[in-house]
């Protein structure tokens, strides 16, 4: 199977958001589409998405932050492609895509996760596919995160949590920043 990571078409990204991401992740955690759209033009984001034979079979959104990070913000396969190998092929290619930057994670922790068993199979996924874990969680809009990162060797937490916070403050005013967005360590957990 040939795969390509690209940047979809306008049309493309609109039926990836309404068919993909609408349908795997809960409102609650989608960010609205024309926010994407805003910020892709201004340079901060890049909605991809992964193709086999010109079809888009799943899609990688990542928030640039400082140069040489970037946050995951969204990772979902179409449904007719899933548990088929293509969410660890969306990773490889990814990061062969952006072999030099941390990409840091966010995965619900599976206490707090609306469906717990699903949580802790994205925990198990993302250790199978290279993920470190950092000592840092994060509460963001009420959601409860382990924070993950793929990289080019162990990272600190400090530095970790320094740039995931710094992702989330270039995109909020301070008080919204305060108000929704919770970083805290030394709340080491493993994959299950």
């Amino acid at each position: 199977m040939k795969l390509e990571l690209k940047l979809p078409t306008a049309e493309e990204l609109r039926m990836s958001y309404e068919r993909d991401l609408s349908e795997a992740f809960p409102p609650m955690e989608l960010k609205p589409l024309r926010h994407i759209v805003r910020m892709t033009r201004r340079g901060m984001y890049d909605p991809l998405c992964l193709y086999e034979e010109g079809k888009i079979v799943g899609e990688c959104f990542l928030w640039r932050g400082r140069p040489g990070w970037m946050l995951l913000d969204y990772l979902c396969v179409t449904r007719s492609r899933r548990n088929a190998g293509f969410g660890a092929g969306l990773l490889r290619a990814m990061r062969t895509r952006f072999p030099d930057s941390v990409i840091v994670g966010e995965t619900e922790i599976p206490e707090h996760a609306p469906d717990p068993d699903m949580a802790a199979r994205r925990l198990a996924f993302y250790r199978r596919n290279g993920a470190a874990w950092a000592d840092v969680e994060a509460e963001v809009f009420g959601v409860r995160y382990q924070i993950l990162y793929w990289a080019n060797g162990p990272r600190p937490d400090a530095e970790i949590e320094r740039e995931y916070a710094a992702i989330y403050r270039s995109a909020f005013p301070p008080d919204k920043y305060e108000r929704y967005v919770q970083i805290r360590r030394g709340t080491r957990r493993e994959a299950v």
